[in-house]
């Protein structure tokens, strides 16, 4: 071999190493309180993820993290991630927040939360984050107190509204406070049902006419986004008019809604995301909240309840269901 051959031959060996390094695409943890099938889906994340020129497969790699509701499982996944040194933490909900939070301080983490993003300490301030989180703090839960009020709308005789709460959750206490601050406005007993468990939701159904309630609130939490039809189901079978928290409840049958638009918020995650792998700190991202929420109403399953929307529900509804 010529001397010059070797050495061009050694050159291009050398770059080897850096052309890899090159190509490499930056990898994001996908992290989900619930199962693969949920709805909304990864495509809206991956929708917003490609207005900044990132496509899954093409020049971006998605890591696939599913607790399927068994939030135990979250600090193992969201550390697993972090050794698999993945690029960006995209954290879906208050437990996959808190566990990616808790397994790095130095990997950026995108999150949706429905809770308040400063009280739950994933933030210094909503304007300037401060760390390496940032995200949507969406008000499922500060919702809370204009859900009573759109249930009394519904049922104007309603004397007693029940909310229904996973008692292990950190949306608890400021959904209970919430409901309470607005029962009292509208003077109405609040009567406060517990439900961490399967068996304890369908409990809490079987056992409804006990709480002398005349609707119910479902309170915004990840436990019950993963188990709609459950909840769904046995409000329909036991005739209890219920609201919840957002439009896919109502697909499944449910009554009315109340809140943000999931599909938009995934989609302004993928934003975050992609915005943050070209660079920008989480640390300067401001805490994004929605400015639009969307009352949805199921007229089907009102006629089958028996109840009568006024029409003034029916006209401010951005969406009914017929």
């Amino acid at each position: 071999m010529k001397r010059r051959d070797f050495i061009a031959l050694a050159g291009a060996a050398a770059a080897w190493p850096l052309a890899a390094r090159a190509q490499r695409v930056p990898t994001i943890g996908y992290l989900h309180f619930a199962a693969p099938g949920y709805t909304p889906s990864a495509a809206d994340f991956l929708r917003g993820l490609s207005e900044t020129g990132h496509v899954d497969g093409k020049n971006v790699a998605i890591e696939y993290r599913w607790a399927e509701g068994q939030y135990d499982r979250l600090p193992a996944m969201a550390a697993e991630l972090v050794d698999r040194k993945v690029d960006l933490i995209a954290a879906f909900g208050p437990p996959p927040a808190r566990a990616a939070k808790n397994a790095t301080s130095t990997i950026p983490i995108v999150f949706e939360v429905g809770n308040d993003a400063v009280e739950a300490g994933l933030v210094a301030s909503m304007a300037r984050p401060g760390g390496n989180a940032t995200g949507l703090s969406i008000l499922f839960v500060q919702l809370t107190p204009k859900r009573l009020e759109l249930l009394c709308e519904l049922i104007p005789e309603a004397r007693t509204i029940a909310l229904l709460v996973n008692p292990k959750s950190p949306t608890a206490a400021p959904s209970i406070r919430g409901a309470q601050e607005a029962a009292g406005a509208k003077g109405v007993q609040l009567v406060i049902l517990n439900a961490s468990t399967e068996s304890e939701i369908d409990a809490v159904f079987a056992n409804f006419a006990q709480s002398k309630a005349d609707g119910l609130i479902v309170s915004a939490d990840p436990f019950f986004d993963a188990r709609r039809e459950q909840i769904v189901a046995p409000a329909a079978h036991y005739k209890v008019p219920t609201i919840h928290f957002e439009r896919e409840f109502c697909a499944a049958g449910g009554l009315i809604s109340y809140g943000s638009s999931l599909p938009a918020v995934y989609s302004r995650m993928g934003v975050y995301a992609g915005r943050i792998l070209k660079g920008e700190s989480p640390a300067n991202l401001p805490v994004e909240q929605p400015t639009k929420f969307e009352l949805i109403i199921n007229l089907k399953a009102a006629k089958a309840l028996g109840l009568t929307v006024p029409q003034k529900l029916i006209f401010t509804a951005d969406e009914v269901i017929e």
